[in-house]
């Protein structure tokens, strides 16, 4: 039997994940325009990376509001959070943007808040499948 708190805590994280990219998603998708300039990183980078994000946000959302995530579909929004991460590291050490300090504080921490939430992910569905005692 596990825990009914330990899946909670697993579904507050993915659904609070959700949120963050849904939000991100929307200010990407309909603000890249917006934020090209100020950036330095092209609307055509911005405004699909935006528009990615909402089947994102909506297929971490239905999971996380299963009884009982499934735990393959976990792996896998673990596994897009730290792709997304390395790729958007990436970005910047190879080269293939060239942004402003506003563009690499908004890379570089958006990164490392997707990394946030693949660890605590990773950590929740540990503890979700942890039995406990009756």
């Amino acid at each position: 039997m596990t825990s009914t708190a330990n899946t909670q805590f697993l579904r507050r994280v993915l659904l609070l994940d959700a949120g963050v990219s849904a939000a991100a998603g929307l200010l990407m998708a309909f603000g890249g325009q917006f934020l090209a300039p100020l950036t330095g990183l092209s609307a055509d980078l911005l405004i699909p990376a935006g528009l990615i994000l909402s089947p994102y946000a909506g297929l971490v959302a239905w999971v996380a509001t299963r009884a009982s995530p499934p735990t393959a579909l976990v792996w896998t929004v673990i596994g897009a959070n730290v792709l997304w991460a390395a790729d958007s590291v990436a970005l910047i050490l190879f080269g293939w943007a060239q942004p402003t300090l506003l563009g690499h504080v908004f890379v570089i921490g958006q990164a490392a808040v997707v990394a946030l939430f693949a660890e605590l992910q990773l950590i929740a569905l540990r503890k979700a499948r942890t039995p406990v005692a009756a």
